[in-house]
């Protein structure tokens, strides 16, 4: 997961939907990526969880300082947001697979479920979503040049949605899939091929080649649309996580009294209601 101030409510709210549901909390090892702050948030995540085993990262954010593009929101645009394409870069060595979090989801399932799941020979595993309409991610410049459009050539790419993912972090680091994703951050800059900030750069390199996983590991869009926030209902079928994804976050819906329904099932998770977790805040 990543770390920082604006976030940290639903970071510590995710920390504690995890252990809360393991089998065997003891086995779980957090890695958190931080840019700014970082003895606080240090301090902030050893003060409400003493016995947490973690690791805190420093992501310099010079690694996208000229890369990052502007998109519909400007939440999409801040570096932290594209710290996840660096994460095999970041970790120790010795850490073979992750899974990925963001910071506005809970876990109402054994996460080790999650962690046991076979990829094969993928790099990544996330669950799909096909039903989507694939061309809305991309502009129409990106679809009318055959030179950008045969990315997607002998592939069947589906949507997945980057805030949950299992990752083979050894493999990606031999297939240098950093290196691919910010090559098409580089051309984004040049040609403006898509408006979805850290998003599309993950489609373009692997959708038609993720592990699927069941979709209850992944209840998103409960924040709405990336514009209105408007409240949003569950998809059908088994839950195992819940992403607040898109503009509307349960912390905040709460706190201006308006919440939607389903933020209540975020509230039990929140361990600092109202009150800051870091001190000059």
């Amino acid at each position: 997961m990543t770390l920082d101030t604006i976030y940290l409510r639903g970071s510590v709210a995710g920390i504690l939907s995890v252990l809360r549901h393991s089998s065997c909390p003891e086995n779980i090892v957090f890695h958190f990526l931080a840019s700014h702050r970082r003895a606080e948030l240090r301090r902030a995540i050893v003060t409400t969880f003493p016995y947490l085993t973690f690791h805190l990262y420093h992501f310099d954010t010079n690694l996208v300082k000229g890369k990052i593009s502007s998109s519909i929101r400007r939440a999409l645009d801040q570096p932290l947001n594209y710290a996840r394409i660096y994460l095999a870069d970041l970790l120790h060595s010795g850490v073979r697979r992750i899974i990925y979090f963001d910071s506005d989801l809970i876990v109402v399932d054994d996460v080790a479920k999650l962690w046991q799941i076979n990829l094969g020979t993928h790099v990544l595993g996330a669950p799909e979503y096909c039903h989507a309409n694939f061309t809305t991610y991309f502009t129409d410049k990106f679809w009318s040049d055959p030179l950008f459009s045969r990315a997607f050539q002998d592939r069947e790419p589906c949507y997945f949605n980057t805030g949950v993912m299992v990752i083979d972090v050894w493999r990606w680091r031999q297939g240098r899939f950093t290196q691919k994703l910010e090559s098409w951050m580089t051309i984004q800059k040049k040609h403006r091929i898509y408006e979805l900030g850290s998003l599309p750069p993950f489609l373009l390199v692997f959708a038609g080649d993720v592990k699927g996983v069941e979709h209850r590991w992944n209840q998103h869009g409960l924040g709405g649309d990336n514009l209105e926030g408007l409240c949003r209902d569950l998809h059908p079928g088994p839950v195992s996580l819940l992403h607040w994804s898109g503009k509307g976050k349960p912390w905040l819906r709460l706190d201006s009294r308006h919440p939607c329904p389903l933020d209540s099932l975020w509230a039990p998770y929140d361990l600092h209601r109202h009150a800051s977790l870091l001190s000059d805040s």
